[in-house]
This record gives C-alpha cells, structure tokens and sequence, in this order.
C-alpha cells in the first residue's frame, strides 16, 4: 500500500512508541518522514532501518517557538514541501491527587502538551494553507474526553487540546487543511509504565491488571494500532475528516 507516495509528514515525539512506530508506518507507505524529538540519539534509533534518503530526523523541543519554526522549515528545505504535521509529543507529568500537585507539575504538562501542540499548528499551517491542502493529526487521549482521578494535569492538557483541534479544523477547513486527533486509550508503552508505577510504586504490575480489566478488550493497545489510524487520517483516505476525534481505546469508553 502506498497511500502516502512522497508526502513529507513531520513527526513531534518520534522517540516514543506511538511516534516511532507511525514513523515505520509512513515510511512503508511511502512518505518522506522528518522525525522530532528533545534528544537526537534516541531519534537515530527510532530511524534506525528507515531508508535515509526518505528521512530526516531533528532535535527539537515542541515547547520552544524558535524551534518548531526551524523544524517545519527544515522539513520543507530537504523535502520541498510539507503534506502533514503529526503533533504527538506529550508527556504524563506528575501521578497524583489536585491539592498535592505543584503549579510547576501543572505548567510543565501543559508547556508541552498544549503549548506544543499550539505551536505546531501555528507554524506549519501557513505552508499548507499556501499549497492548499494539508493534514494536522494531534495524538490526544481519552483522557481529553474523560477524567481520571490523579492525571489532573494530563487529563487537563489532553482537554485543551481537543478545544485546540475543533477550532483549528473551524478556521482551515476553507483553507483546505484538515484538523484531527487521535485519542487512545492504554498503550503498551513507557507512558503507561510510568503512569502504572506511580500510581503504585513497586506494583505497576497490579495496576496495570487493574487497567486491562477496564478494556472491554482486556488488553492494552499496541503503538502500531495507533500507527495505523494515523496512516489512515494522513492519507486521502480520510479526505472528509475533520474537527473530530477518533478514538481508539478497545471499547473503555463506550461503557
């Protein structure tokens, strides 16, 4: 299949599960892939067996303007031309109850988890705006349609960016630029190991049982499910999607 044929899709996040696996994706789908993360010797092993004249990959902070800003140009100085943004760089933050949470716990989250997902938008829509066309894919959460006690900051970030996503879809769509999110639910990855161990030092384990007992499934999801959805919202596939969520949480939210 090859759904993606030279398209330059950037990455944010790409050293993590979701991000490197849609990197695999994009790539066996033929699209140019520009991998972004904070340390560039994690991005080399996530690049690692992807062909090197169809990849690119950049140490960017999603938090930082002047560097989003340099990150899209890139994408386009090596590959002419920019088709989507998968704005997938999120982070958990701190597991624990609102009053004993630090304003700095908070600002964190939302520094990267909001600012971050802001700041890709706003840089690389002008360039799809431009051409006429173009795709934004935002890795939201179920945790930004439901709560969930002790993630008040995550919970919080992952709201904010759907407001973020259905205005953005709003003010694009006559642009021709499509705006969408992703929202899992539990992946078989470091977030939720980290999520499980803080949540019960020493008996993530349990936690984790507890967590699949939830999924109408019973089982998490793997980084590739979320890899494949997203090959799909890029692609001309989804050409009628936009300003929506599309979930993938093997059924937790449906009860």
């Amino acid at each position: 299949m090859n759904r993606l044929q030279n398209r330059t899709i950037v990455i944010t996040g790409a050293s993590g599960g979701i991000g490197a696996a849609m990197a695999r994706r994009f790539a066996d789908e033929g699209a140019n892939v520009v991998l972004a993360d904070l340390d560039e010797s994690a991005l080399a092993t996530s690049s690692s067996g992807l062909d090197p004249h169809r990849t690119l990959i950049c140490a960017a902070d999603v938090s930082v303007p002047a560097q989003v800003e340099k990150l899209v140009a890139r994408a386009i100085e090596r590959f002419g031309t920019l088709h989507a943004m998968v704005a997938n760089a999120g982070i958990e933050g701190v597991v624990a109850p609102i009053v004993q949470l630090s304003p700095e716990d908070l600002d964190r989250v939302l520094a990267v988890n909001v600012r971050g997902v802001f700041l890709c938008m706003k840089y690389a829509a002008p360039h799809m705006i431009a051409q006429g066309r173009g795709v934004i894919v935002v890795t939201s959460s179920i945790a930004g349609l439901i709560g969930s006690p002790g993630l008040s900051a995550y919970v919080s970030s992952k709201h904010a960016v759907m407001g973020l996503v259905k205005t953005a879809a709003i003010e694009l769509a006559p642009r021709g630029v499509r705006v969408v999110a992703i929202n899992p639910g539990p992946i078989e990855n470091r977030m939720m190991r980290s999520i499980e161990e803080q949540a019960a030092p020493g008996a993530g384990a349990q936690v984790k049982h507890g967590f699949e007992a939830q999924v109408p499934f019973h089982r998490y999801g793997r980084n590739e499910e979320i890899a494949a959805l997203a090959a799909f919202l890029v692609s001309d596939d989804a050409s009628y999607c936009t300003g929506a969520a599309f979930v993938a949480d093997g059924g937790f939210t449906a009860q």
